[in-house]
């Protein structure tokens, strides 16, 4: 075997873990989720099994990753960005989408169930609402947002953003940094 392909076939099952933890997964849950045994996947984790597409195109629906992740394939010229999502700490997922320090940002959350905490800092945020309900908290005020609502408020008023229930939501997330503001420049 060529040792470029032993060293990427090397690759995949620590890789395969690292997804697996970073989704707070077991391998009791992605057994049951892709009928694939649970001696199978830790030996597919700990190398002890070569990887298939039989096995890895499973892996890649449940944990919504490209195989080309899981692969860590070398680069092929494709311009397009390969995103990392970040568990945090307090609950959820967050994708950054943009990656220009001190400009307005653009992330995707998912925010799981959390309890409420006001924060205020510098800066300007606009958020779009994907899916699930959004609880958005600005100072006394209340508000719920569904998909395909938006809100944009100065981060310096005390807020709060989350699910509205005991469900996750998913949002696309601006923030400008230093109180930038979105311009429209076509309006109908």
């Amino acid at each position: 075997m060529d040792a470029d392909v032993a060293q990427i076939l090397s690759g995949i099952g620590p890789r395969l873990r690292e997804i697996r933890r970073s989704r707070g997964l077991s391998l009791e849950n992605v057994a049951e989720q892709t009928s694939t045994s649970v001696s199978t996947l830790s030996r597919l984790e700990t190398g002890h099994r070569q990887p298939t597409l039989e096995l890895l195109i499973p892996l890649a629906r449940i944990y919504r990753v490209a195989l080309d992740r899981i692969v860590d394939a070398p680069g092929t010229g494709d311009p397009r960005v390969h995103l990392e999502p970040r568990r945090q700490t307090r609950g959820g997922v967050i994708v950054p989408l943009t990656r220009y320090p001190g400009r307005v940002q653009v992330f995707k959350h998912v925010l799981g169930p959390r309890k409420p905490q006001l924060t205020s800092h510098e800066g300007h945020a606009w958020l779009y609402v994907l899916a699930g309900t959004l609880r958005l908290v600005l100072g006394d005020d209340e508000h719920e947002l569904t998909p395909g609502e938006t809100a944009e408020f100065d981060a310096a008023v005390p807020h709060w953003f989350g699910p509205a229930g005991d469900t996750a939501v998913e949002i696309l997330h601006m923030f400008g940094p230093h109180g930038d503001r979105a311009v429209a420049r076509v309006t109908n």
